[in-house]
């Protein structure tokens, strides 16, 4: 794990280096408790000191705090065809985009700690909107864009980036009126993916969107891939960049504490190197960290292992440097 406090100090999008970190507990998109957790885990592990030591003032927001999470996910009615929990889903990520469009209009980086990838239906949203001409680096295991029509499980947490683009919107559960999708095909680009459904690979393919799996990684190195993928999505280097972080991207020998862990990741270092590129180009201006589930480790050490690779991420993103 890194420890060097030396730090990146071009953010040209928050020259001002005030973040606002917003707590994001949520499991309603999948069926496993425990992630959750996530955000307070990250925080007891000092990841609000360890920004402020990078030279970020730093404030909190919890936009969950007044909604009854565990009486939402106890709503057995709360069911549309086959998704599970819409309406509890877009409560809270109604509640995140608000949140999030609040932070970047304030000019503060928006750091949303999550919680599950559903999370992202208001956070990508809500950045956007105060940020129409950004772009979208989704760092996942898994592409989560399942329309309602294509998703098997009907979990949320693998549609939101469907959402956030408008696709299938016909067949949208009724609760998700107040979304404006606000996401282009050419604005996201993906890294890490490796498990993949059949639906939503003909999605990628039939929009044309960048998409880097694990086999891209292995051909062109980390490096290149970052390269390919940014100038896709910010050609004039002059967007602002959000980066959307599943901590499942990177291998379970390194994250074990995450809800749909898949082989043959990201090593950490690839993990970690991602984000220092984007901050080395001073674009980065909102970050997601997700799905870190304390409650499936075997043992503290995983927990522990988990949490710190959800702080270096962080911190990583934010201008820690190795030298």
């Amino acid at each position: 794990m890194q420890t060097s406090i030396c730090f990146v100090d071009s953010y040209k999008f928050h020259p001002s280096r005030k973040i606002t970190l917003i707590l994001a507990p949520f499991d309603g998109g999948q069926p496993k408790s425990g992630v959750e957790e996530g955000p307070q885990h990250l925080l007891d592990a000092g990841l609000q000191s360890q920004l402020e030591e990078l030279g970020w003032t730093t404030s909190i927001d919890e936009p969950l705090k007044d909604l009854d999470l565990l009486g939402l996910k106890k709503d057995a009615s709360d069911v549309h065809g086959i998704v599970k929990r819409p309406n509890m889903v877009s409560l809270a990520s109604q509640r995140i985009h608000d949140a999030v469009k609040t932070a970047a209009l304030k000019n503060t980086l928006p750091l949303t700690i999550g919680g599950d990838h559903s999370i992202a239906i208001g956070t990508v949203s809500g950045f956007f909107e105060a940020q129409p001409d950004a772009c979208l680096l989704w760092i996942d295991a898994h592409a989560d864009i399942n329309t309602i029509s294509t998703t098997e499980s009907g979990n949320l947490h693998g549609c939101p980036v469907s959402f956030v683009m408008g696709l299938d919107k016909e067949s949208w559960p009724p609760h998700f009126k107040w979304l404006r999708p606000n996401l282009r095909a050419d604005r996201i680009a993906y890294i890490g993916l490796r498990d993949v459904d059949k639906g939503e690979k003909k999605i990628l393919k039939d929009l044309g969107i960048t998409a880097f799996s694990m086999y891209h990684v292995d051909k062109y190195g980390i490096g290149k891939v970052v390269e390919m993928a940014l100038k896709a999505i910010n050609p004039e280097n002059n967007r602002p960049v959000h980066v959307s972080y599943d901590v499942d991207a990177i291998d379970p020998l390194f994250v074990q504490a995450t809800g749909t862990p898949v082989k043959d990741g990201l090593t950490l270092r690839e993990g970690l190197f991602i984000v220092e590129e984007v901050a080395a180009t001073g674009n980065l201006a909102a970050l997601d960290v997700v799905e870190t589930n304390p409650s499936l480790a075997l043992n503290e050490t995983h927990v522990l292992d988990t949490v710190r690779v959800g702080c270096a991420i962080a911190r990583c993103a934010l201008g820690e440097t190795l030298l």
